[in-house]
């Protein structure tokens, strides 16, 4: 499964509100060992407070899915990767998460994010693949 997270471009980070509401947002991402890393970039957001970070805050409860989909239905594949959330503090790991996330996109090269960094500590692997 991790051939297939790694690589891939985007996932889609599920959080939970205080409420119990789900709220889920395309994110690009980079994993090392159990830990997924994102950042909150600078592209264009109706404003800095983003519902991810305050459900983070409140609950820590989220899930990252990854998939691929094919007209090819022999190909398909999903991985969903459950854990506990937190934002990283500005330390050596947010600095090294940041390099790491700048390696895998050349976006964040050109403008290293300057938001906070979220940690998906991974506890759980799923996955489904039409070729297993």
């Amino acid at each position: 499964m991790r051939g297939l997270v790694a690589p891939a471009p985007v996932g889609r980070l599920a959080t939970v509100r205080r409420d119990g509401h789900p709220h889920v947002v395309p994110i690009c991402f980079v994993i090392t060992d159990d830990v997924v890393y994102s950042a909150v970039d600078d592209k264009p957001k109706r404003h800095r407070h983003l519902q991810r970070i305050s459900n983070i805050t409140a609950t820590g409860a989220a899930s990252l899915l990854i998939d691929e989909y094919y007209d090819d239905w022999s190909r398909l594949w999903w991985v969903r990767l459950d854990g506990r959330a937190r934002l990283v503090e500005h330390s050596a790991e947010s600095g090294r998460a940041i390099n790491l996330l700048s390696d895998k996109y050349p976006q964040y090269r050109e403008r290293r994010p300057s938001g906070p960094v979220l940690a998906l500590d991974v506890q759980h692997w799923t996955g489904w693949s039409a070729t297993t």
